[in-house]
């Protein structure tokens, strides 16, 4: 029945949807050519905000946990689960202070309005998963510039969403690779939930009535742990608390 009930609501949430990234990208363009990275910051901060009100329609409501520990000042690496694309709308929002950058798949950065321009001229990377050796410098890079403005980035070490809510195998090598040249860094572990079912239809129809909780867990020092032990810390602190599946 909720699919059913689904079907009209989808339509208007996803031209509310598609009217936001649409009147968004020109006002994204005109921020950073003619005011500059903050301008620009702001616009995708505010185009994210009218993006969750969208999701509003459909019931969906937010709730972040402990966002007031992550520390500031300092360089971030946020790291978390995947299960939508409505993780990243819900970060650079609620997340919006820390400047967050993703590591996202190369396929991203063409043809949707609003989000590929943000891709590629927001600070965040875009990487082939084919060509592993591509990766290491961008995501070096990448690296570099939040150790540099003291700023986050975002990694997903399950590389593709979760389609039930399970958490994937986390890989290491992108992780490995931002602690190694961010070493004044503190990696946050976030734990998303109820998130993939926004999507459990596919595209169409959309899920309706989701509460989606991130819950932020204590910070790590890259500097006061070996690569082996905090990476194991942020996958036990992300996995345990992903409950929506058992």
């Amino acid at each position: 029945m909720q699919k059913i009930i689904s079907y009209p609501i989808s339509v208007i949430y996803y031209l509310c949807f598609g009217f936001c990234l649409a009147i968004f990208h020109p006002i994204q363009w005109i921020c950073l050519n003619v005011f500059g990275y903050q301008a620009h910051k702001v616009s995708v901060d505010y185009l994210n905000f009218f993006l969750l009100r969208c999701t509003n329609l459909v019931g969906t409501t937010y709730k972040i946990k402990n966002r007031e520990t992550i520390p500031v000042g300092v360089p971030i690496i946020f790291v978390s689960n995947h299960q939508s694309m409505y993780d990243i709308v819900a970060m650079i929002w609620y997340f919006r202070r820390f400047h967050c950058k993703f590591v996202s798949k190369k396929e991203l950065g063409t043809g949707i309005p609003s989000v590929s321009y943000n891709l590629r001229h927001g600070g965040s990377v875009l990487i082939d998963r084919k060509d592993p050796k591509q990766a290491i410098p961008v995501i070096k890079g990448l690296s570099e510039y939040i150790e540099k403005h003291q700023r986050a980035a975002v990694i997903f070490p399950e590389g593709t969403r979760s389609k039930t809510g399970k958490p994937k195998e986390f890989a290491q090598s992108g992780l490995k690779i931002l602690c190694k040249y961010a070493p004044s860094a503190y990696v946050v572990p976030v734990s998303i939930n109820n998130s993939w079912k926004m999507v459990k239809y596919g595209f169409f129809p959309v899920g309706l009535g989701n509460r989606l909780t991130f819950t932020v867990h204590k910070a790590l020092a890259v500097k006061d742990h070996d690569f082996a032990e905090l990476m194991a810390m942020t996958e036990k602190a992300i996995v345990e608390e992903v409950n929506e599946y058992k």
